[in-house]
C-alpha cells in the first residue's frame, strides 16, 4: 500500500511509519516540524515539509500520488497548554484538520485512519472504558479531537469515506532498535519525565496531586507501548484496505498503574531513589483512565507484543540515554 502520514516526524507517527515500512508498505510523510523533528524520519520514507493546512502543497502531493490510505497524526497534544490557549488548539487541531480533510475529499481519498484520544471520554465512571461510553471531554485538546471525529463521521456518507478512529490511552516507551522515541524538553508525559530524572536531565519528578480517591492517592493510567500502537495502525490499515468499513476502537491494555507505581518500577530498574515532590492537582486532569480494548482485539484477532510496564520503562530509558 501507499500511505500518507501527517505528523510522521512526531512520536507516534514516526513509530507507525517504521511499522508500515517494516511491513513492506510505501510511506510518505508530511510534517511542519513544529513538534516533530527530522531525526525521527525513517530514511525509507518520502518526506515533505509543509503544514497540513497548506492547500496548494497538499493538493500537489495528493495529485502526484495515488495514496491508498491517509493516516492523520498531526496536531498539538499538550493538555495543560490547551487549557491555557484553547483557541490555539481549535485552530491547529480542528480547523487545520478540516482544511486537510477537505483537500483529501477533493482528491478522491476514501480511506482515513485518525489518531484520537481516550480524553474524549473525560473522567468516565466506568471501571473499563468502552467505545460506547459517554463522550465528555474535559479539556480543549480532547474537545478538538472529538470535533475531528465528528467531522469525519458526518462527512463519511456524502464523501463515500471509510474511516478508522483509534482512541489512544497513555502511549509510552520507545522502539527497541532505538530508531525512534519521544523527543521533547517540555513534555508532560510521566514516563518521559521519569527518564529525564533518571538520566540526571531533571532534578525531580513532581506528582500533581496525591489526594485522589485511588489506591494510593495518585491518578491511574493505562500505559500502552508505542510499538504496539504502531502495530495497531498497521493492522487497521491492512483491514481498511481489504475490507473497507468504518468504526472506532480503544487502544490500551486494559489495566492501569498509578503514578506512584510507575515511579516505583523505574526506581527498581535504576536501583536508585528518585527525588519526588508533591505538587497541586493539574486543572482538568482525569483521575482514572483504563481501556476496554476487547473490540479491536476481537475484530482483528490482535494481541499486544509489549504489554509489560517494566519493558515500557526500559525502552523509554534506553532511548533517553542517547538523546
Amino acid at each position: 500500500m501507499k500511505i500518507l502520514l501527517t505528523g510522521g516526524a512526531g512520536y507516534i507517527g514516526s513509530h507507525t511509519a517504521l511499522s508500515l515500512i517494516d511491513s513492506g508498505h510505501s510511506v510518505t510523510i508530511i510534517d511542519n516540524l513544529i513538534t516533530g523533528t527530522k531525526k525521527l524520519l525513517p530514511p525509507q520514507a518520502e518526506y515533505h515539509e509543509c503544514d497540513m493546512a497548506d492547500k496548494k502543497s497538499i493538493e500537489n502531493i495528493l495529485k502526484k500520488n495515488k495514496f491508498d490510505i491517509i493516516m492523520h497524526f498531526a496536531g498539538l497534544t499538550r493538555v495543560d497548554e490547551s487549557v491555557k490557549y484553547p483557541e490555539k488548539y481549535e485552530l491547529n487541531n480542528f480547523e487545520k484538520s478540516k482544511t486537510f480533510f477537505n483537500c483529501c475529499f477533493d482528491n478522491n481519498i476514501k480511506k482515513i485512519i485518525f489518531s484520537s484520544t481516550a480524553g474524549v471520554y473525560g473522567d468516565s465512571t466506568s471501571e473499563y472504558v468502552k467505545e460506547t461510553d459517554a463522550l465528555i471531554p474535559m479539556n480543549p485538546y480532547a474537545e478538538s479531537k472529538l470535533k475531528i471525529e465528528k467531522f469525519l463521521i458526518e462527512n463519511s456518507k456524502s464523501q463515500k469515506l471509510n474511516y478508522t478512529i483509534l482512541r489512544y490511552f497513555n502511549v509510552a516507551g520507545a522502539d527497541n532498535k532505538k530508531r525512534s522515541g519521544l523527543i521533547s524538553r517540555s513534555s508532560t508525559n510521566l514516563i518521559k519525565i521519569l527518564c529525564e530524572v533518571a538520566t540526571k536531565k531533571r532534578d525531580k519528578i513532581i506528582i500533581n496531586g496525591n489526594d485522589y480517591k485511588t489506591k494510593d492517592g495518585t491518578p491511574i493510567r493505562d500505559f500502552i507501548h508505542v510499538s504496539d500502537i504502531a502495530d495497531l495502525h498497521t493492522v487497521a490499515a491492512n483491514s481498511l484496505f481489504k475490507n473497507p468499513m468504518s468504526d472506532i476502537y480503544n487502544c490500551g491494555y486494559g489495566h492501569g498503574y498509578s503514578v506512584k507505581e510507575v515511579i516505583s518500577e523505574m526506581e527498581n530498574i535504576i536501583k536508585d531513589k528518585l527525588k519526588i515532590e508533591i505538587g497541586p492537582r493539574r486543572e482538568k486532569d482525569i483521575i482514572v483512565s483504563i481501556a476496554n480494548s476487547d473490540k479491536f482485539k476481537k475484530q482483528f484477532n490482535w494481541k499486544p507484543k509489549f504489554n509489560n510496564l517494566n519493558y515500557i520503562l526500559k525502552t523509554a530509558l534506553e532511548w533517553e540515554k542517547i538523546n
